[in-house]
């Protein structure tokens, strides 16, 4: 896929354009570097873009701190964070750790020290955004499209850890798909050993009639979603079969997260497109990464309609593998998304867990990763409801 872009990419990028046909290796890192981070790069004014400050500890996973979310969300009045400001007003927090908690506990009116403070604003934060999570609810199924056409960026563990952070929150009713021309890693990255898979259902999809008999084709995760991965060879997938599996899996779940392939001008990727609301992009600080993902958006707004509106509300998630970075890189990156209309941009931190390339289990992430990730779905969240909540119809192609 060509690399070619009207976005200025600077000189951080000046060799990245010529390797827009190699694919990155898989390589494992045991002993990254760890670069200071954000949880979350401000992009535009909306309520997702919300920075988290920097850690109160270098030891704590606690990420910046620039302000409150709204006590409103674009969901619903949210009254769990109205009650939490009214408290906080009337009655004053006092320290519970440290000597500051010893002093609180005899009476003395202690506040809490940064550190506590910070753990206390990111636990509000998180609560938030899972009740954001949880609670929001739609008119039909949805559906989110997780695709780079860049190799190597992280597709397939942000479809699973994304949907699994779904799933976790609201109690199940989250299937994760392949959607890939040919046969993927969703199946050997989620856990499970499943007899049925794609493959089948692609087969068999005109016989499901029961959430009973649809689910002998998933692999079923700790975190309550649903996997639907590749478990051998299969035909390849095309634009009907795409659509006609992702109808029937509408019938029985209420998300739909879609884990796509690396070829934007296939049958399989215009399916995937037709029946999807949202787009996430996973990126990396590499300049090969950001172009293809550039090159991406720039097709879909030539396209118009559907594929036009999935790139004007684009949310990026940034991973990182370990590899050593480059500070002239990191913000490059930065700018060449917010110049490309990306809504949002969600840093993941360093997780050895995904950088083994084994199955993933979301219990066995990194308290900070997994806080990352429900703020991704939060906004993954907010932005799903104002797709469907003003939608002409509650249908579409499937």
């Amino acid at each position: 896929m060509s690399n070619s872009s009207h976005v200025n990419t600077g000189d951080a990028f000046s060799a990245a354009d010529r390797a827009g046909d190699y694919v990155e290796e898989d390589t494992t890192v045991t002993t990254p570097t760890l670069p200071r981070r954000r949880a979350e790069t401000i992009l535009d004014e909306n309520p997702d873009s919300i920075d988290r400050g920097t850690p109160a500890a270098p030891a704590s996973p606690i990420f910046p701190d620039s302000g409150d979310r709204p006590d409103t969300s674009a969901l619903f009045i949210n009254p769990a964070a109205g009650l939490a400001a009214a408290s906080r007003t009337s009655n004053p927090a006092k320290a519970s750790t440290g000597f500051r908690g010893v002093l609180a506990r005899l009476g003395l009116p202690v506040a809490p020290g940064p550190a506590e403070a910070a753990q206390r604003h990111l636990t509000e934060l998180r609560g938030i955004d899972e009740t954001t999570i949880r609670q929001a609810t739609w008119i039909r199924a949805v559906s989110i499209l997780v695709n780079n056409p860049k190799g190597g960026t992280g597709k397939t563990p942000i479809a699973l850890l994304l949907g699994g952070v779904l799933a976790a929150i609201r109690g199940g009713s989250v299937a994760i798909l392949e959607v890939s021309d040919d046969p993927g890693a969703l199946n050997f990255r989620a856990e499970g050993n499943p007899q049925l898979g794609l493959g089948e259902l692609v087969r068999d999809v005109t016989h499901i009639r029961t959430a009973g008999h649809i689910a002998g084709y998933t692999a079923p995760q700790t975190s309550f979603a649903s996997v639907i991965g590749s478990t051998g060879r299969r035909e390849r997938l095309t634009n009907d079969s795409v659509t006609a599996v992702a109808g029937v899996i509408d019938e029985f779940y209420a998300i739909r997260v879609m884990d796509s392939g690396n070829v934007t001008t296939s049958s399989a990727f215009q399916g995937a497109v037709s029946v999807s609301d949202v787009l996430v992009i996973p990126v990396m600080n590499a300049g090969d990464s950001v172009l293809e993902a550039i090159q991406l958006l720039d097709e879909l707004r030539s396209a118009g309609g559907q594929s036009a509106h999935l790139a004007d509300t684009a949310i990026a998630i940034r991973l990182t593998d370990g590899r050593p970075e480059n500070a002239a890189v990191r913000d490059e990156v930065e700018r060449l998304l917010k110049n490309a209309g990306i809504s949002a941009l969600h840093e993941i931190p360093y997780d050895a867990h995904i950088a083994e390339r084994g199955p993933l289990t979301l219990s066995n992430l990194n308290p900070a990763t997994r806080d990352a990730f429900t703020a991704a779905a939060a906004s993954v969240v907010r932005s799903l409801h104002a797709v469907v909540s003003t939608a002409p119809s509650p249908t579409r192609k499937a």
